[in-house]
């Protein structure tokens, strides 16, 4: 076989013509390759699938499924399996592929970074607020971010509950804009706006409002910066790409918080912003003229419009404990370094309390512990958690979980574990950090006409912002098929003869592939190529700047792959002969038709077998519901079922080889029965009625089908996969060929793509 491919390369850098055995030889050699390629892929997109299922189990077993604010809902509609979205999110575990398409593993980790959205080159992935029907610490807003009922009142940033910087200066920005698109007559001592918070969003707001000449005033109850002013030193601020008015396009993608507070300041004095720190906001009411009163304790400022941009931290949320008011006391961490040589309890759950409580044991001679009132962190991230299991391993900190502060005195501190009738532990202490988050300033909103009823709030829409792109490609396709198709019949008398007979035609000086208008076509295709596999440097993020949206480049790759088609076609004058030009010319026509594959017609099984995932799901759900009750009447019922439910989702997996799957087809409806006989069994000994025999034995059916089906799709969806690994290996057997070709092309001078001089 070496032999024979050795021959099929000579062959091909002499100029020759490929011939039966050389194409064999080629042939062989890639199915091959592809085979074993296909095999291994196989095998780890399995292994990454199961571990995936087995991380969405446990999030949903630990609470950590659902997001705190912004949420990546994926479109399984769009969704091809690409895993851009995994890659791009900077936080580990948010977003896995389960059955070859994108979905959320721990929601909560999600800090609404965009980025999954912004690399995801088919438009499938927005940020959304989740389930928002029932929740209660959203405002009811307008898509210009106006309180609904107050009309010129407006919230921008992290209050309307989405906590991105990114985000937040996007919300300042669009509401500088919506107030000066408005009417702004009135009195000479009447501002048009009046920014109430100075953090991301107030600032924006400000910037913008300044270069729209809108008169303004921004109160401020402590410094410039807002909620990251109060971040620790050094923390690094993940801002994303971002336009800041009056500024222009941030450089990095990353930030210190010293950094920011830095450019912030020199943006306020470049401009002159009209800033006023140490202001306390009270409230505002209506001056009946269509403006607002904002009452401070400084006095009362008047303004047409207001925007509150207050965050959502407030006050920092108490413990309650006797000892509480000491100044060992604190409720922020601005400098780990300054303290050294302590012992340091740091009280609480989320990311604050862990990086503060594993900043402080880096410092020499401190002695730290980390109280937590629930059994396991739930809401942190997983650099985080990785963090501090580190350091709990390293001694560096003490974990005490399930546990509360019962008392701080000067020199200790009591804990309380779960049980109430155990006394609590005394441990010696110096200094108390407590991270038990904040009362959001909700009240006061209320007080100010905002509404947090749900009945108030619009349906959640989720919309991506550029759609999928598909539209332009197939209209550039079209555009470009249409004129290929007039150029074809405008020399019809040309393409139509043998090729034998072409050669004595006035025309095949301007139309043959070696010169004038094909030339012209097959440097074009070759353009259009060389274009179309850009996208892959651009995917792969080599190029520096990431020019344009991932999204973009999908729609150009679409375009261009076609178009190539269209023109490799016209400079082969619509004859593909048995040369290296025409096999090159072959392998690009399957390769556009495997992508359409890919691309369009992938994404229907993986929802199939995700949906089949969803309904074991279902099940499991309702009988966590109707576990309560059968154990009052039956302890122990409902574990039963559980581990014959998990029994019979295991057995509906099939896998070997083809005639092993068949015989677990049939063993398994028949094992099926014959569980389902000895459970029916069991369960009228238990004394349960007949209506919820049938419901158990409904539910197990229902579980045992949803798996077995979801194990066909799983196998389908591999089938599937295999056409994208196959328009992979095509794609360089095309490359492979159209360089060689280009190659002999320029060597030889005279050799067309259908091998006719």
């Amino acid at each position: 076989m070496g032999q024979g491919i050795e021959q099929a390369w000579a062959s091909l850098t002499a100029g020759d013509s490929l011939d039966g055995g050389t194409t064999l030889w080629w042939g062989v050699g890639l199915v091959v390759i592809l085979g074993l390629a296909a095999g291994a892929v196989r095998r780890r997109a399995r292994r990454e699938n199961t571990q995936n299922r087995e991380q969405r189990a446990a999030a949903r077993e630990r609470g950590t499924h659902r997001a705190r604010l912004q949420y990546p809902f994926v479109d399984l509609t769009r969704c091809i399996g690409c895993a851009t979205c995994v890659e791009a999110c900077p936080e580990e575990g948010v977003l896995g592929i389960v059955h070859g398409q994108a979905v959320v593993l721990h929601g909560a980790r999600c800090v609404g970074h965009g980025r999954c959205a912004v690399e995801c080159p088919v438009g499938a992935i927005a940020l959304t607020l989740g389930d928002v029907r029932e929740r209660r610490d959203l405002p009811a807003l307008t898509p210009t971010f106006e309180v609904k009922g107050r009309p010129n009142l407006f919230l921008a940033g992290e209050v309307t509950g989405y906590a991105l910087i990114r985000t937040a200066v996007g919300h300042g920005t669009e509401v500088a804009r919506e107030i000066a698109r408005r009417d702004r007559r009135q009195a000479p001592e009447v501002l048009d706006l009046c920014v109430v918070g100075a953090g991301p969003a107030g600032l924006s707001c400000s910037l913008e409002a300044t270069r729209l000449g809108l008169r303004h005033l921004v109160i401020e109850r402590a410094d410039l910066g807002g909620t990251v002013a109060e971040y620790p030193r050094r923390k690094l601020v993940m801002t994303q790409p971002l336009e800041l008015p009056l500024h222009g396009r941030l450089k990095r993608t990353s930030y210190s918080k010293e950094e920011l507070i830095e450019l912030w300041s020199e943006l306020v004095r470049e401009h002159s912003l009209p800033l006023r720190t140490g202001v306390t906001f009270l409230g505002l009411e209506q001056d009946g003229e269509g403006g607002y009163l904002v009452q401070t304790a400084d006095g009362p400022i008047r303004a047409r419009h207001v925007v509150l941009a207050l965050g959502r931290r407030g006050t920092p949320r108490r413990l309650g404990v006797p000892g509480e008011e000491l100044d060992k006391v604190a409720y922020q961490l601005i400098d780990a370094q300054s303290y050294r040589g302590e012992h340091i309890l740091v009280v609480g759950g989320g990311d604050s309390a862990v990086e503060a409580a594993v900043g402080l044991a880096e410092q020499e001679g401190n002695r730290v512990t980390l109280s937590y009132r629930k059994r396991e962190f739930t809401r942190i991230k997983a650099r985080n958690e990785t963090r501090l299991r580190q350091a709990v391993e390293r001694g560096f900190v003490e974990l005490r979980l399930e546990t509360q502060v019962a008392e701080i005195g000067p020199e200790h501190v009591a804990l309380r574990n779960g049980d109430p009738q155990a006394a609590p532990q005394s441990l010696r202490n110096d200094r108390v950090f407590v991270f038990a988050g904040g009362e959001p300033p909700f009240p006061l909103l209320e007080r100010c006409g905002v509404s947090f009823d749900p009945a108030d709030r619009d349906p959640e829409r989720v919309v991506t912002e550029q759609g999928v792109g598909l539209g332009p490609a197939l209209l550039a396709t079209l555009v470009m098929v249409l004129a290929a198709a007039s150029w074809v019949w405008a020399h019809r008398d040309y393409y139509l003869l043998d090729a034998s007979v072409r050669l004595t035609t006035e025309a095949h000086a301007r139309l043959r592939p070696a010169w004038n208008f094909g030339l012209a076509f097959g440097i074009a295709a070759v353009v259009c190529v060389v274009v179309n596999l850009s996208y892959l440097l651009r995917r792969a993020g080599w190029f520096p700047l990431e020019p344009g949206s991932l999204r973009a480049w999908m729609t150009v790759h679409v375009a261009t792959g076609a178009s190539a088609l269209a023109l490799v076609v016209l400079h082969a004058g619509l004859s593909f002969g048995d040369s290296l030009g025409g096999h090159a010319g072959i392998a690009m026509a399957v390769l556009v038709v495997t992508g359409a594959i890919g691309r369009y017609l992938y994404s229907f099984v993986p929802r199939a077998a995700n949906g089949r995932e969803l309904a074991v799901e279902e099940v499991e759900t309702r009988l966590a519901a109707l576990s309560p009750k059968w154990d009052r009447e039956h302890p122990g019922l409902a574990a039963e079922i559980s581990r014959e439910i998990r029994a019979q989702v295991r057995q509906g997996g099939w896998s070997g080889s083809l005639p092993r799957r068949i015989l677990g087809l049939v063993a398994g409806q028949a094992r099926m029965r014959r569980g389902l006989a000895t459970l029916e069994q069991r369960v009228v000994a238990r004394g349960l009625k007949p209506a919820e025999v049938r419901e158990v034995l409904g539910l197990i059916r229902r579980a045992q089908r949803a798996s077995f089906m979801a194990s066909h799709f799983e196998e389908l969806r591999g089938l599937l996969a295999s056409w994208r690994y196959l328009h992979r290996w095509i794609a360089l057997l095309m490359v492979l060929l159209l360089i060689v070709h280009v190659l002999n092309a320029v060597r030889f001078g005279d050799l067309g793509f259908g091998g006719t001089p």
